[in-house]
């Protein structure tokens, strides 16, 4: 393994630039393409793809093509979770999203991050924290979680939210950045 793809996978600063990094991201993006070429009536090739591309897909996982995401590896998916159209999962850290979700359409989990100061940045250093959505969370279209977030186990993001903080678990959260408005029962 290369030093730069070991700085990357422990959530160290790191470059892309590195040949192992681009060889894992060329064979994702292959099979994105392949994935998202897929017509209705081709389901097990579709499951069959995301078996391979991803970390873990657990029984009854639904992605709607199309579908975006680094390397895919490390993308865990559970149980009869739901992700529909146009879902971006930007893979540098670990995203782990429970089971029975529900992920609307234009959903982002992004784990991606990057240098405040410019020299770094100039010099294209990145680092990335993991996303971990819990069991029966739901997302509402077009929200956006950022790095280094945790949703808890039965919560709502409503729609349009940027999610900057982690939430606690059985709440419902809206707003940009969003806010717990209130608890669920």
């Amino acid at each position: 393994m290369s030093e730069m793809k070991r700085r990357m996978l422990g959530g160290e600063l790191y470059r892309a630039d590195d040949p192992d990094l681009e060889r894992d991201h060329a064979r994702a993006q292959a099979l994105l393409e392949r994935y998202n070429a897929t017509r209705h009536e081709e389901q097990e090739l579709r499951s069959q793809l995301l078996r391979e591309l991803l970390g873990e897909v657990g029984n009854g996982v639904v992605i709607k093509p199309t579908f975006r995401c680094d390397y895919g590896a490390q993308i865990t998916i559970g149980d009869r979770t739901f992700v529909n159209y146009d879902c971006v999962m930007l893979d540098v850290a670990p995203i782990a999203v429970g089971a029975d979700c529900q992920l609307a359409t234009r959903v982002q989990l992004v784990t991606a991050t990057h240098p405040l100061e410019p020299g770094p940045r100039r010099e294209r250093w990145e680092a990335a924290r993991p996303i971990a959505i819990e069991d029966n969370v739901w997302l509402g279209s077009g929200v956006i979680v950022c790095p280094g977030v945790t949703i808890g186990a039965d919560t709502v993001v409503g729609a349009g939210a940027v999610v900057t903080r982690d939430l606690p678990a059985g709440v419902l959260a809206v707003g940009v950045p969003a806010r717990v408005r209130r608890e669920l029962g």
